[in-house]
């Protein structure tokens, strides 16, 4: 039994001790990090991820994700002008310079947020939205806890230093794909490499280097302060497939860029993306008293696998289906599965369901059809 104890403990020193040595192996110097595949939202890799910490401009992703909520709803319009409050001019730190009651579009401030990490703009933004930053905020954290970001606490739309304001590597990445998942207009902004406001007067380069010199990068969020130190929010896509690699506390900038890029560089070699197919059509199933003699069968939910691209390479599907229904059958009812697998592993069990509803006859309609079958017959 001391033997079993022994070993279980090992055990899990070892799995305890795994991500530390993943991280070293993976050359990433920050003191949390995460890899996330996009469409299925599946961690690939994670040091430290749920250690709150704070984000600095990192936090701009919620203010941008709000901003695209109000947008993408129709509350907010791109040429709408926002006009900036000398609270938002007094911001200080990564700014484009607003002056008191100067106007610029929503496009516009959300550029210089994208590009240039932009304080005053995005104070500009909250208050135009909210009516004040402190409401603003209060928005942030609701739609955070609506994302299920238990390690964040928000206390301004910037990032800047303030007691409590903290997040972690996992939710960052939880509010990242939020963003780029259902708001993807924002990659016309996180790809800007330079640009400009005020018709040229105002020169814009992205803080994020990533966006010139790593291929296939979308964005998305720099951020430093002196406690925080460097973080970013990197997202890249090829070959259809799209990672968020988050790095918190880098001790330089340099190493916060090479780190994702460590992060990128690991999943875009080791990971892809499939669809499990069906191997053969899929067959009505009989239905016994229904006012339909049968009812055809679809997959649901998503059929989008990430595995290993040799897992990929050898994937098989199985289909299940019941030979039968009793009615009454429920559109939406599952009647089957499919199980994907690779190599004996399986991979994914996608429902089969009933595409459309299948009533009970009556025992009146029942005895018509008992009649005219026995009519017929005669």
């Amino acid at each position: 039994m001391k033997r079993t104890l022994s070993g279980l403990m090992a055990l899990l020193m070892l799995l305890c001790l795994a991500p530390a040595a993943r991280a070293e192996a993976l050359a990433v110097e920050s003191q949390a990090c995460l890899l996330m595949e996009k469409t299925t939202g599946e961690v690939l890799y994670a040091v430290n991820e749920h250690e709150q910490l704070e984000p600095a401009s990192v936090t701009k992703i919620m203010t941008l994700l709000l901003v695209m909520e109000a947008i993408d709803s129709g509350s907010l319009r791109y040429d709408d002008l926002v006009t900036a409050s000398a609270y938002a001019c007094s911001m200080g730190g990564s700014q484009i310079w607003l002056k008191e009651n100067e106007q610029m579009t929503v496009e516009d401030m959300l550029k210089a947020v994208c590009v240039v990490s932009a304080n005053d703009c995005s104070v500009a933004l909250a208050e135009h939205l909210a009516g004040s930053a402190e409401a603003f905020v209060d928005k942030m954290n609701q739609r955070a806890g609506e994302l299920g970001m238990k390690d964040t606490n928000f206390v301004n739309p910037t990032g800047l230093p303030a007691q409590g304001h903290v997040t972690s590597a996992y939710d960052i990445a939880l509010m990242s794909r939020e963003l780029i998942l259902n708001h993807p207009d924002i990659r016309r902004f996180t790809t800007i490499w330079m640009d400009s406001l005020r018709d040229g007067a105002s020169g814009l380069v992205n803080t994020n280097k990533l966006i010139r010199f790593y291929q296939g990068a979308t964005g998305l969020k720099t951020g430093s302060t002196d406690a925080a130190l460097y973080c970013l929010s990197a997202t890249a896509e090829r070959d259809g497939m799209e990672l968020i690699a988050v790095i918190l506390k880098a001790p330089t900038s340099t190493q916060r860029f090479e780190s994702a890029k460590v992060l990128l560089n690991y999943g875009f070699a080791a990971y892809g993306l499939g669809e499990a197919q069906l191997p053969q059509p899929l067959t009505p199933i009989p239905v016994t008293l229904g006012d339909a003699p049968s009812v055809t069968v679809r997959p649901e939910g998503e059929r989008t696998i990430l595995a290993a691209k040799e897992k990929l390479a050898a994937m098989e599907a199985a289909v299940e289906l019941e030979e039968r229904l009793d009615a009454p059958v429920e559109a939406g009812q599952q009647v089957g599965r499919m199980t994907v697998t690779s190599g004996g592993e399986t991979l994914a069990v996608i429902p089969l369901v009933a595409e459309q509803a299948v009533a009970r006859l009556t025992y009146w309609q029942i005895a018509q059809r008992c009649l005219r079958m026995a009519f017929m017959g005669g």
